[in-house]
């Protein structure tokens, strides 16, 4: 597991959390900030992703 993808968990958990937390109190702001923090989590995961299958590949 490479730094990536580690970040882009986080962030993603993190962005659910956020969009949960604005659930709860009501603010569609936070909810719509928590789902881009996910989106954006999920892409660096994917980019994580890519780079091990590269790096396995020249291995």
């Amino acid at each position: 597991m490479n730094k990536d993808q580690v970040k882009g968990a986080l962030k993603d958990l993190g962005g659910k959390i956020q969009e949960e937390a604005g659930k709860l109190t009501g603010s569609t702001e936070q909810q719509a900030k928590g789902l881009a923090n996910q989106i954006e989590g999920k892409t660096q995961e994917k980019v994580g992703d890519a780079k091990e299958v590269i790096k396995d590949a020249l291995n």
